[in-house]
C-alpha cells in the first residue's frame, strides 16, 4: 500500500537539496536573494489556494509557475552564468565578516570625520551601507578592499586622482569590503538638473534596494543621504551622527522613516 523509499529516492532527494542549497549560497548577499524569496512566497500561496479551492486564483498562479522556468533565466541570468562558471572551476567561495565585537562609537566617529573632511575640502564622495539586501553582484564590479574603517582609508580612497577615487565604496558592517564600484543611475525624471551623476547613482542603488548611502557633493561639499529612492540634502554633523547610529544600531535596525522628515533640507528627488 505504501511505497517504501529505496536508495534512488534518497539519492534524488539528496542532489534536489544540494542544487537548492548551492542556489542559495549564490544568492545570498545579492539582489537576487529578494527575488528568489518571492518566488518562495508564490509557490506556497498556490499551495494554499489548492488546498482552499480557490480556483481562479489557483489557475492564475499556476499560470506563472508553469512559466516559471523562462522567468527564473531571465531573473537570474548573472547568477546562472557565474554558477556554470563556479562549477567549471569545481569551487563556490563565499567571504563574509560580521560586526561582532566591533566598537560601535569608534566605526560612527570615523565615518563623521570622514565626511566632515571631505565637505570641507570639497572632495566627492559616495559610501553604500549594505542592509538587508545583500550587495555582492555591485561589489564584484569594484575592487576588493576588506578593511577596518578608518577615516584616513576612505579619505585615501576619495582623494582625487587615485585609483579608486572614481566609483563607490561599499560598506558591510564594520569593513570597507570594494571600492570603485560601479552604481546603476536611477531613471526618474523628476531630479534636479542641478545633481550630478554621484547623487543620481546613489538614488538608483537605493531605489532598487534597502542600501543607505552617504554622498558628498565634489561642486558645493554638501553632504547627503539617500534612502528608499529619496534624497535628503544638507546633512550636519548631528544628522550624520542620528544616520549612522541607526545604521548601526544593536540590534541591527532599519533607519526610522521619521529621519527623512526632520532634516532641514528639501527632497530632491521622489
Amino acid at each position: 500500500m505504501f511505497h517504501r523509499p529505496g536508495l534512488s529516492d534518497v539519492a534524488d532527494i539528496l542532489i534536489v537539496a544540494v542544487i537548492i542549497y548551492f542556489l542559495l549560497m549564490m544568492t545570498r548577499q545579492t539582489r537576487a536573494s529578494a527575488v528568489l524569496k518571492g518566488l518562495v512566497v508564490l509557490l506556497v500561496a498556490t499551495l494554499v489556494s489548492d488546498l482552499l479551492g480557490l480556483t481562479a486564483l489557483n489557475w492564475l498562479l499556476m499560470s506563472v509557475v508553469n512559466n516559471g522556468a523562462v522567468v527564473l533565466v531571465i531573473l537570474f541570468q548573472p547568477e546562472i552564468r557565474k554558477a556554470l562558471e563556479q562549477l567549471g572551476r569545481g569551487a563556490v567561495r563565499e567571504n563574509s565578516h560580521s560586526g561582532e565585537g566591533e566598537d560601535r562609537t569608534r566605526i560612527i566617529d570615523e565615518i563623521i570625520q570622514c565626511m566632515t573632511d571631505l565637505s570641507r575640502r570639497r572632495v566627492g564622495a559616495l559610501i553604500v551601507f549594505e542592509q538587508k539586501t545583500g550587495l555582492k553582484d555591485v561589489i564584484e564590479t569594484g575592487t576588493a578592499v576588506d578593511a577596518r574603517i578608518s577615516a584616513p582609508l576612505l579619505e585615501n580612497i576619495f582623494e582625487p586622482n587615485t585609483p579608486l577615487h572614481d566609483g563607490a565604496v561599499v560598506i558591510r558592517g564594520p569593513r570597507v569590503v570594494a571600492g570603485a564600484c560601479i552604481l546603476t543611475l536611477t531613471e526618474g525624471r523628476g531630479i534636479s538638473r542641478e545633481l550630478g551623476t554621484r547623487h543620481r547613482a546613489a538614488i538608483g542603488i537605493s531605489e532598487t534596494t534597502d542600501a543607505i548611502v552617504l554622498i558628498v557633493s565634489e561642486e558645493t561639499g554638501i553632504m547627503s543621504m539617500a534612502r528608499g529612492g529619496r534624497l535628503t540634502r544638507h546633512l550636519d554633523t548631528k544628522s550624520l551622527r542620528e544616520i549612522l547610529e541607526g545604521i548601526y544600531a544593536q540590534p541591527h535596525t532599519h533607519l526610522l522613516a521619521s529621519l527623512l522628515g526632520r532634516k532641514r533640507g528639501k527632497e530632491a528627488a521622489r
